[in-house]
């Protein structure tokens, strides 16, 4: 079993790919790969099975398709999950509309 943390962060994507091949060479060996990431579309491409965390709590556990529920996107499920779907997307960011226009 491997434990990664964000082992895509960073890395240029021919780098990736090499990466993203040696786990499926791993995963399809029967093993297993845990790893932590922001982006939703990664883990889309690359598990089949996720759990998303908040606030050091397990929100959801389960297949893509289970913690996607009725979303249209494990993006949008996640928002739901950790309480920011309703939330306006640019208002946090307000500060960078600066003084001038």
């Amino acid at each position: 079993m491997l434990f990664l943390d964000e082992p895509f962060e960073g890395v240029d994507p021919v780098s990736a790919q090499t990466i993203r091949g040696v786990l499926e060479r791993y995963t399809a060996s029967g093993a297993t790969v845990v790893f932590s990431s922001h982006v939703m579309e990664l883990v889309e491409s690359l598990c089949d099975w996720v759990a998303v965390m908040a606030a050091g709590r397990i929100r959801a556990t389960g297949t893509l398709a289970e913690v996607r529920g009725g979303a249209a996107s494990l993006q949008e499920a996640f928002l739901e999950l950790v309480g920011a779907g309703g939330r306006d997307a640019g208002s946090d960011l307000d500060w960078l509309g600066g003084g001038s226009r």
